[in-house]
């Protein structure tokens, strides 16, 4: 799987956006999250849709989460918020 490219992540713009206006993380570029310093978001693109990796807790893994429409958006941009709120 590889990492989005800029067709997808244009496809992706209004998540990015959101995502731009979430205190504490910062976008070094373009779809690249980092939070504390730390890789945190990232997007992946696939034949079967997009991805969105995320690392909700320091020093867990990466969770991949679908981005494929509206509604795996929402639910991802909740995943997010309580990810930004801590345990």
């Amino acid at each position: 799987m590889k990492h989005a490219g800029p067709q997808a992540l244009d496809a992706l713009e209004p998540l990015l956006a959101a995502l731009r206006q979430e205190d504490g993380v910062r976008e070094k570029t373009r779809g690249v999250f980092y939070r504390r310093g730390n890789a945190w978001l990232h997007f992946h693109e696939d034949p079967s849709g997009l991805y969105a990796d995320l690392r909700a807790q320091e020093g867990a893994d990466f969770e991949r989460l679908k981005v494929n429409d509206e509604p795996a958006r929402a639910a991802f941009l909740a995943r997010v918020r309580s990810a930004l709120r801590g345990p």
